[in-house]
């Protein structure tokens, strides 16, 4: 589990054929300080296991899986990641409940700078639209932020906006998007599982599913 606060801007070193899938080398000396085999840390908000380490490195396997429905599969020696550990119980949680479960991809939109915030409006697959709303959170790339727009129920296109603050601009690689390009998505989690109890839900009994009373007009039964 994860907050969505960035801890460092890590780059990828290697990305080696393994099975179906892929191991990628990491460098992120913060990461890795207190790293163990089998710890999670999330790649630009994928939760990935490290399976070796060095002073200032570690290893990850990405499955074919993970790199089908992330941006993970565009990774290349030189790509610049988000890095975060996984969330110690004694700290705050800055950011909000992430789990490193990547739910889709979006594609930047827009990128409109200003004087101390910069807008970026990302596209939205359908599926997750339902799930996103003005003033929630969502996690892009492994970063926890706030939604500041959405696009409207019957938008055939859904996308929403998020206001980049000077920091998030500078530690994060959010900074270096352009439109084109694609980046991860997580959904609130609370979002999900009330979608998933809603589809559970039993429909509203209608007037003809009422049982006919078995009462007389005397009071006595049939």
């Amino acid at each position: 589990m994860f907050t969505g606060i960035i801890e460092e801007r890590g780059e990828i070193t290697a990305v080696e054929p393994s099975g179906d899938g892929v191991r990628v080398t990491v460098r992120g000396p913060r990461a890795v300080s207190d790293a163990s085999h089998g710890d999670s840390i999330a790649v630009s908000g994928v939760c990935l296991t490290v399976v070796d380490q060095g002073a200032d490195w570690f290893t990850a396997d990405v499955m074919q899986q993970t790199l089908a429905v992330t941006s993970l599969g565009g990774l290349a020696a030189g790509t610049p990641v988000n890095l975060e550990r996984a969330l110690a119980a004694h700290t705050r949680l800055g950011g909000h409940i992430v789990q490193g479960h990547v739910d889709g991809t979006g594609e930047v939109l827009a990128v409109v700078p200003g004087a101390q915030w910069q807008v970026v409006r990302v596209s939205l697959p359908t599926e997750l639209a339902p799930l996103v709303v003005d003033k929630g959170s969502v996690t892009v790339d492994g970063v926890s932020l706030t939604v500041s727009a959405v696009s409207d129920a019957s938008d055939p296109a859904p996308w929403f906006e998020v206001s980049l603050i000077p920091e998030t601009l500078e530690v994060t690689t959010l900074g270096l998007r352009r439109p084109g390009d694609l980046v991860n998505l997580e959904t609130d989690i609370l979002a999900r599982h009330v979608q998933r109890l809603l589809a559970f839900a039993a429909p509203t009994s209608s007037a003809t599913d009422i049982p006919e009373s078995t009462e007389t007009p005397e009071g006595g039964s049939r």
